[in-house]
């Protein structure tokens, strides 16, 4: 069930958690359990002996884990942290999440950042953080599934001071990305389409190429922007995108035939998102129509990632154009 209503107001339990959720969270490692279990050890050793000398062992030992707590919370304390999402990313492959961190004062030391709630799995890492310098770190993560993708929170943890204790607090960072589809293995594409048709003769150039100008039409999303026509896209007050002939090249309409979400569905997207990248790379044109909704055959990589981002919505609710 979702944490918020449909209005986008977080429902009652998400405000439970948020105000029952600790400020910081500390988790003991590894070396931080052996630590413990000789400060237990010598405490016990001291009170049973009254040996002054394990007592000021006792102390020091104790002295340790409070200093600990101590330069930790203050390594935490004053970061401030934004995300820096990447232009695309495809489910289960590695890509890059960055994350700029700010302080105000001080330095801090040994921070680890990572995504809360364990939807994207990687973290990333800096060694030193210094007041007034903006440091972006990159993480090199992996999402599960393909389609949207809410980031609600970060999470900064530290070891410093002695890697005894592992510090962690969490901030409230609300995100949305699209998870492409996986690029996974492809058939063979279907058959090319016949062609485009002017009245009752077969055009054999069409635009879009490098020939002679045929005409201005509206710059659509993720479109090139290098062929805008700046001088008329002033004069309209919009962007005016210059279309050129070119020779006819082949055209592939792909269909995603699935309708139901599922494996299914993800498998077949997978598919059509290879032949796509394997189509496009070959010099082809490639369209794509799913759950009635249609985009004309295309190239380039804005086109294909205007692809991409219709397969990975299909299944989610996104409204049609």
């Amino acid at each position: 069930m979702s944490g918020r209503h449909r209005d986008g107001q977080p429902t009652w339990r998400e405000r439970l958690r948020r105000w029952f959720r600790p400020p910081r969270t500390l988790k003991t490692t590894r070396i931080g359990r052996t630590y413990l279990v000789v400060t237990i050890g010598v405490g016990l050793a001291a009170l049973n002996t009254g040996n002054n000398l394990l007592y000021l062992v006792l102390g020091f030992l104790l002295s340790i884990i409070v200093l600990s707590g101590v330069l930790s919370e203050r390594v935490i304390r004053d970061l401030r942290v934004r995300r820096i999402l990447p232009d695309g990313a495809f489910a289960r492959e590695p890509f890059a999440l960055r994350y700029e961190v700010t302080r105000k004062e001080g330095r801090a030391f040994a921070v680890r950042i990572n995504e809360g709630g364990g939807v994207l799995d990687g973290w990333a890492w800096i060694p030193t953080i210094a007041a007034g310098e903006p440091v972006v770190a990159r993480a090199d993560v992996v999402a599960p599934r393909r389609g949207p993708l809410k980031l609600t929170e970060v999470q900064v943890s530290t070891f410093f001071p002695f890697g005894l204790f592992e510090k962690t607090r969490s901030f409230e960072l609300e995100d949305r990305m699209v998870v492409w589809p996986r690029r996974g293995f492809s058939c063979e594409p279907p058959d090319a389409d016949h062609g485009q048709h002017t009245g009752d003769h077969g055009n054999q150039r069409h635009r879009d190429g490098s020939g002679d100008v045929q005409g201005l039409r509206e710059l659509a999303d993720l479109e090139d922007a290098r062929r805008v026509h700046w001088v008329k896209s002033a004069t309209a007050g919009k962007l005016l995108k210059v279309e050129r002939e070119r020779e006819d090249r082949r055209q592939f309409t792909l269909k995603v035939k699935t309708r139901e979400p599922g494996d299914a569905l993800d498998l077949e997207c997978e598919e059509t998102a290879a032949i796509t990248h394997r189509l496009l790379a070959d010099g082809n044109d490639v369209g794509l129509e799913a759950d009635g909704r249609k985009i004309r055959p295309g190239a380039g990589p804005g086109h294909e990632k205007r692809i991409l981002s219709a397969l990975a919505m299909l299944g989610y609710g996104e409204k049609k154009e």
